[in-house]
């Protein structure tokens, strides 16, 4: 499956196309699409909140929930927090998540073909996909 890169217009190869897919997932507030009030992750509500240990759960659970729902050709195994205790103080916190990578997924074949990580930063109230 082809996808074209929503920034510059760039064909996307498959893993490309479900990075993006993810990206516009956690950056989708909840009731923001008209037409599909329930699309988004939930993330965005949750920034400049102060990062507790509760609150790393809930970040986690909702990243999870988020690719379950929205995104098939992923299926998550793992979700750590990346950088320094100050990084994290500073608001420039990241999660590496592992997932298997099922490309054919969205048509009913859920044949794994790898593991994946790719990365979820939050910098300057943004989320990005990396």
């Amino acid at each position: 499956m082809a996808d074209f890169d929503q920034r510059t217009g760039a064909i996307l190869d498959d893993y490309g196309s479900a990075l993006q897919s993810v990206e516009i997932v956690f950056t989708t507030r909840l009731g923001e699409m008209v037409m599909l009030r329930e699309f988004g992750a939930g993330l965005v509500e949750l920034l400049g909140r102060l990062f507790v240990p509760r609150l790393f759960a809930a970040f986690r659970a909702l990243v999870m929930a988020a690719i379950d729902i929205w995104e098939p050709r992923f299926r998550v195994r793992r979700i750590d927090l990346s950088g320094s205790v100050d990084e994290v103080r500073l608001g420039r916190a990241g999660f590496n998540i592992e997932v298997e990578w099922r490309p054919r997924a969205h048509l009913g074949d859920e044949t794994v073909e790898g593991v994946r990580t790719f990365g979820l930063t939050f910098l300057d109230g943004a989320v990005r996909v990396r």
